[in-house]
């Protein structure tokens, strides 16, 4: 919900809202509505809305044009696998860490690698597809100078307030739910052992 509120904030004066039918159809038109990382057709039942950076604690991206695409499903879940880490292993941001797991640099057993040999088993085409995915993205986003400043302005101190943010929720919620189980136990005159 933070992250949603201060992409309204922060995009509030730009030309372009990634809710309107005109940026879906930049979006959809920029990557020839093809899923943008493994390049299938995008049809009404596999075409999910996608974050390049997600909007996570880790990689605080934002819900504002050149952040937004419109991915398959699976690449979607797919991403999320290194998305969600603190660290990642193979480049600075969650998608082109995605895109980057060409079976080159990875042990055997990585995941990631093992999905995009299911994609383009050809070693060779592989590693062209998604390097040529890669810089087709980078272009994508370049044309987005407003995100570029937003992302330099915010980028430094957001993961720590968004980290302190879920810990401060977490806590909350721990505090809720021991109370109500407690009120719960003392209402029905029950021992749980709580």
């Amino acid at each position: 919900m933070f992250l949603h509120d201060l992409s309204r904030r922060i995009s509030r004066g730009w030309n372009l809202s990634v809710e309107s039918e005109e940026y879906g159809a930049l979006v959809r038109q920029q990557f020839k509505n093809q899923c943008p990382y493994c390049l299938c057709a995008l049809t009404e039942t596999n075409a999910v809305v996608e974050h390049l950076d997600g909007m996570n604690r880790y990689r605080a991206g934002l819900h504002v044009p050149g952040n937004v695409l419109i991915a398959c499903k699976r690449c979607n879940g797919e991403k999320r696998r290194d998305d969600s880490r603190k660290i990642l292993s193979l480049d600075k941001c969650g998608w082109s860490c995605f895109l980057s797991h060409d079976g080159t640099r990875c042990d055997a057993s990585c995941a990631t690698c093992q999905y995009w040999m299911r994609v383009w088993p050809d070693d060779k085409e592989r590693r062209n597809k998604m390097a040529e995915n890669l810089q087709r993205l980078r272009s994508f986003r370049s044309t987005f100078p407003k995100l570029e400043e937003a992302l330099n302005v915010v980028g430094q101190a957001l993961p720590d307030l968004l980290t302190r943010l879920y810990s401060d929720c977490q806590n909350f919620a721990q505090r809720e739910i021991q109370a109500l189980l407690k009120e719960f136990e003392e209402a029905s005159s029950m021992d749980f052992g709580i």
